[in-house]
């Protein structure tokens, strides 16, 4: 299980919760083991601050994001904005180096896995290409059903290693709410993907023990392991 792909339906989804979460998780319950974390691409002041600030990564704020763009746009057109062009090639060599420094490395995907990378690629087409062993983080809300079925037919095609799918609440909700709008046997069913468990809403996302709480309720390293 060296390492971990973090994607999702749509870009508030929750993916840096639940990437935090694991990450929690994995520095409270394997202290002697090393974690890194990155996000190949980021557009936007954000994720990678919040990650240096949370976890003992030593890792730079390069090591977690090897390009980075002012815009908080899709990367092609943020790069544009730069006269910049978006070099996968810097991604790919800081992925496989951080593969080889640390046990375990979590990847946080930009925007949903139909997100543009490039002019040409996709989140999607990326993930494919990587050979990650992936998560799809769905919100809880109405449409997330169709969401999740439309994503994990897009992973398919793109031939994604997609292990689980965690629901994620991005706003308080009841069980019966989480339930109604995204009944895990029904997406389970309509899928052929294992549903992994349920992120409730965090008030203080940047809680560690609580994060480490809830990651130790997911079923994620039983699907996630080799």
């Amino acid at each position: 299980m060296n390492t971990l792909l973090i994607t999702g339906t749509d870009t508030d989804a929750g993916k840096t919760v639940v990437t935090a979460a694991l990450a929690a998780y994995w520095q409270k319950y394997y202290p002697q083991r090393t974690l890194g974390i990155m996000k190949p691409i980021q557009s936007g002041v954000g994720d990678r601050e919040l990650y240096q600030s949370l976890f003992n990564l030593e890792q730079s704020l390069e090591a977690i994001t090897p390009l980075y763009f002012q815009a908080p746009l899709a990367p092609p057109i943020a790069a544009a904005k730069e006269n910049r062009q978006v070099d996968l090639a810097i991604a790919w060599r800081t992925l496989l180096s951080l593969q080889k420094q640390r046990d375990f490395l979590l990847v946080e995907s930009l925007g949903g896995l139909g997100s543009p990378v490039t002019n040409e690629l996709t989140v999607a087409d990326l993930a494919g290409e990587w050979r990650l062993k992936t998560i799809l983080v769905v919100p809880v809300r109405l449409g997330a059903i169709a969401s999740a079925v439309a994503n994990v037919a897009l992973a398919r095609q793109t031939k994604i290693n997609l292990r689980g799918i965690i629901l994620n609440c991005t706003q308080p909700r009841t069980e019966e709410e989480i339930a109604d709008l995204t009944p895990p046997d029904l997406i389970r069913s309509l899928t052929n993907i294992p549903v992994l468990g349920c992120v409730p809403y965090l008030e203080n996302p940047r809680d560690l023990e609580k994060l480490a709480e809830v990651a130790a309720a997911l079923d994620w390293e039983i699907y996630c392991r080799e």
